[in-house]
C-alpha cells in the first residue's frame, strides 16, 4: 500500500488516497485514533461506476462512520475508473441494457457473464486491501462490510473470517451460484431493499434474503427507486454496525 495524498476534511476526518499495486483506493480515519485504541474498520462497497463518480456518496458515508469512531476504506473495482476495461463485462452490460430496453427477460447467462468474473477478481483484491489496512497501527478489528455489489459482499462474508457483520444493498442482479453461497453466510446481516427499484428484481431480492444462513438477519424495505434510500434507513444500518463492531 502506497499513500499518494492526504487531506483533513472540515470535520477533522483524515482522508488518504492510496494505491495497492495498480488498484486505487481511499482510506478515511476519525479525527483522533490513538494507537492504544485503534479504530474498527468498515469496508465501503459500491457499484462499478468509478470512485470519482461515487465519491460524494462514499465520503458522506465515511464521515458518518468516523463520527461513530470507525475507519472506512474503499477500492476501485475491476474495470472501473481508470482501471483497464473488461471487454467481456462491457459486452454483458450491453446485452443487459438491450434486454431491459426491449422488455425481455434478463437471462442467467447475461447475469453470470456480468457478475461472476467481477466477484472472482474483486474479492481477492478486497482481501489484499484488508491485509494492508489492518497492518496500519491506527486500524484494528473488528471489520464490517457495507454496500454493494451485493454478490461481492456475499462472497466476502463466506470466505473472509475477519468480517464480523455486513450491511448489504439489494440492488443488483445476483447469479444463481451466489444464491448457493448465500446459504453459507453466517454473520449478522442488515439488508436494505428499495421496493420500487426499477433495475432490481424484487422477488429475487426476497428469495436471496430467505437463502441467507445467518441466525441474525433483518430486511429493511423502503419505498422509492434505486438511489432513494431514506436517511433514517442509513442511520438504522449505522446503528447495526455500531452494535456489532464496537
Amino acid at each position: 500500500m502506497h499513500f499518494t495524498s492526504e487531506q483533513h476534511l472540515d470535520d477533522g476526518v483524515l482522508e488518504r488516497e492510496f494505491t495497492l499495486g495498480e488498484i486505487p483506493g481511499i482510506l478515511w480515519t476519525p479525527a483522533t485514533t490513538p494507537a492504544s485504541a485503534p479504530a474498527p474498520l468498515i469496508l465501503l462497497g459500491h457499484p462499478p461506476l468509478g470512485l470519482r463518480t461515487m465519491y460524494p456518496r462514499l465520503v458522506d458515508r465515511a464521515r458518518h462512520c468516523a463520527a461513530e469512531g470507525f475507519a472506512t476504506a474503499t477500492i476501485e473495482l475491476p474495470g472501473s475508473g481508470e482501471r483497464p476495461r473488461r471487454p467481456a463485462a462491457e459486452q454483458a452490460r450491453a446485452d443487459l441494457r438491450r434486454a431491459m430496453e426491449a422488455g425481455e427477460p434478463v437471462t442467467d447467462e447475461i447475469v453470470d457473464a456480468l457478475v461472476l468474473p467481477l466477484v472472482d477478481q474483486a474479492v481477492p483484491e478486497w482481501q489484499a486491501a484488508l491485509d494492508a489496512l489492518l497492518s496500519l497501527p491506527e486500524i484494528g478489528g473488528p471489520v464490517g462490510y457495507s454496500g454493494g455489489v451485493i454478490s461481492i459482499g456475499i462472497r466476502l462474508a463466506v470466505v473472509e473470517p475477519r468480517i464480523s457483520a455486513a450491511v448489504l444493498f439489494a440492488g443488483s442482479f445476483v447469479p444463481r451460484a451466489i444464491f448457493d453461497e448465500a446459504r453459507r453466510v453466517t454473520i449478522p446481516l442488515h439488508v436494505l431493499l428499495q421496493w420500487d427499484d426499477e433495475g432490481n428484481d424484487r422477488q429475487a431480492a426476497l428469495d436471496l434474503f430467505d437463502a441467507f444462513g445467518s441466525e441474525e438477519k433483518s430486511l429493511h424495505a423502503n419505498m422509492g427507486g434505486h438511489t432513494g434510500v431514506p436517511q433514517f434507513a442509513g442511520d438504522t444500518a449505522a446503528r447495526f454496525l455500531t452494535r456489532h463492531l464496537s
